[in-house]
């Protein structure tokens, strides 16, 4: 697994992203499925919804983790989805579309996210291109 950058990204990741749900459950009693305004753990806002995306997230990212062309692919996948997430998340802060409770941090998290996931994804682990090799 140390050899993939991918591999590694994803399952390092993946564990980050499901504990970080699971935990988030502990704290989230009594908040609203989709409320917009969660609790905090650490800096960040979570509510039950949100914790759901992490726990799913975080699969993803380590049954991914155990072969180099899905962590690849689901790498840059989720990479994609959280730059979205995080350019949306700076418009609907304080606002009825914020379903997942988010806040400045979660936006920075989900943009430095992003930019790991894609770089890696696109840029590790790519079969050298032989077309222009010569024969020996």
């Amino acid at each position: 697994m140390t050899s993939s950058p991918n591999r590694l990204l994803a399952a390092v990741f993946g564990a980050v992203y499901l504990l970080v749900g699971l935990v988030g459950f502990a704290i989230t009693p009594g908040v609203g499925f989709a409320s917009t305004e969660g609790k905090e753990l650490i800096v960040f806002a979570v509510n039950p919804l949100h914790n759901i995306v992490h726990v799913a997230i975080g699969l993803a990212l380590l049954l991914a983790s155990r072969a180099v062309g899905s962590a690849r692919a689901v790498n840059t996948t989720i990479g994609a989805v959280y730059l979205l997430v995080g350019i949306v998340g700076l418009f609907i802060i304080g606002s009825a579309a914020n379903i997942i409770a988010l806040n400045g941090a979660d936006n920075v998290l989900h943009l430095a996210s992003a930019v790991l996931l894609l770089g890696v994804g696109l840029a590790a682990d790519r079969e050298p291109d032989r077309t222009n090799q010569a024969v020996a």
